[in-house]
């Protein structure tokens, strides 16, 4: 039982325990150790097979003997397969393990760093923050809406003054308007040309009445 503990890291009351990464390790040097050892039986097995085929019948006993180092020879790789399966889910489980345990301790850290950003806030405090930006945005507004309003000075007009003004020149517009209508009765006409057109020749008028004759005596025969 001591050299058992031993092996594993453990015996006394105050021993520290290792860490996750170093039994991951160990157990993977295990591992590779006893895949080589399976490679070298499963070699071992392969020659006590062929030595077994060679004697034969002919050295029946050495071909028994053969034949019995080979079924140890696999009884001992058959432990071996059964002892990686049993390492590689100890291995797998420490390693799903150690993750879960890197993951929850990151977790606690992101968890610090939050609670520290929110030392010094609370719901008041956001609620009163707020409520200053958006008294700052309307003051910032209103400062905007007071520099964009054109400044006039000087400029205390009447507006019936000035609508009476607007109407004097619209009066003026539609006299001048009318005059210039009435100017234009006492521009002269174009004259009538006093030359008469061309009249169509004869013979053309001739061959054209022929014409409409026979249009006409064709018709009333159908």
């Amino acid at each position: 039982m001591s050299s058992f503990m031993r092996l594993f890291g453990g015996g006394g009351k105050g021993g520290k325990a290792p860490t996750p990464q170093e039994a991951i390790q160990k157990l993977r040097e295990t591992e590779e150790m006893l895949a080589k050892k399976q490679e070298f039986l499963e070699k071992k097995i392969d020659h006590e097979l062929m030595t077994a085929k060679k004697n034969g019948t002919k050295n029946k006993r050495a071909a028994l003997q053969a034949l019995k180092r080979k079924k140890r020879y696999e009884k001992q790789l058959a432990q071996i397969d059964g002892t990686l399966s049993t390492i590689e889910f100890q291995r797998e489980a420490l390693e799903n393990a150690n993750t879960n345990t890197e993951v929850l301790k990151n977790m606690g850290y992101a968890a610090k760093a939050m609670k520290a950003a929110h030392e010094n806030m609370d719901i008041d405090k956001v609620d009163d923050l707020m409520a200053d930006i958006t008294e700052q945005q309307e003051v910032a507004q209103e400062i905007s809406d007071v520099i964009s309003r054109p400044i006039g000075f000087g400029e205390d007009y009447d507006e019936d003054e000035l609508m009476a003004e607007l109407e004097e020149l619209e009066q003026e517009e539609l006299d001048k308007n009318l005059l210039e209508i009435e100017g234009t009765e006492d521009v002269p006409l174009p004259s009538v040309p006093s030359t008469s057109l061309p009249s169509r020749p004869a013979k053309k008028k001739e061959e054209e009445d022929e014409e409409d004759m026979a249009d006409l005596e064709a018709w009333a025969a159908n």
